[in-house]
């Protein structure tokens, strides 16, 4: 294994142990023992600030190659979360209902499954909740550590909106609504982005 793959490694492993550390570990933030809750913070990004575009791929539940870069020129919405997470669990039919109300104006959704070492549990959660969208498997934790910056390691849920470049528009740190999401993409398509 080369120098540069053993780091990657080692930061996915160090991220996924901060993830399942902070998970485990009781906070203000805290419902029950399995995640830490977000803040609930909705921020919106001017165009002019931001960052480099996103680069994350990985395969599907279901075990299918998918990169985030083949969604360019569209809105995206990539929505982070794990099947034992009960925000996610809230949020799993707005978020179904936002990605069928915003399908006719182009906008692509992608999951990230953090958390669940059983592909089977996340995939039980998909077809519970009728999420139609995919959803990267992400146990080791690389897909969510090619989203650092964007998303804190130990918040889940966390959306994000991406804009037709692939660049963070907006991030939601909680469980959000269909008419949340939908606004604030909204937002992001029409060029909205002043903060």
């Amino acid at each position: 294994m080369s120098a540069a793959r053993r780091r990657s490694a080692l930061l996915a492993t160090a991220l996924l142990t901060a993830l399942l550390t902070a998970c485990s570990s009781p906070s203000n933030g805290s419902i029950g023992t399995n995640y830490v809750a977000g803040d609930g913070t909705i921020t919106l990004v001017a165009a002019a600030k931001r960052q480099a575009p996103v680069a994350l791929r990985g395969t599907t539940l279901e075990g299918q190659p998918v990169d985030v870069a083949a969604y360019r020129g569209s809105v995206v919405v990539v929505n982070v979360w794990g099947s034992g997470c009960p925000p996610c669990r809230k949020e799993a039919p707005d978020l179904q209902a936002a990605s069928q109300r915003l399908a006719g104006q182009g906008v692509k959704f992608l999951g990230v499954n953090t958390g669940d070492a059983d592909p089977a549990q996340a995939v039980g959660f998909q077809k519970t909740f009728g999420v139609t969208y995919p959803s990267i498997a992400d146990s080791t934790g690389a897909a969510l550590l090619s989203l650092r910056g964007a998303v804190a390691p130990n918040a889940i849920p966390t959306t994000l909106v991406l804009d037709t470049q692939g660049r963070v528009a907006a991030r939601i740190s909680s469980a959000t609504t269909t008419t949340t999401l939908t606004d604030l993409v909204g937002d992001v398509i029409a060029g909205r982005d002043r903060v």
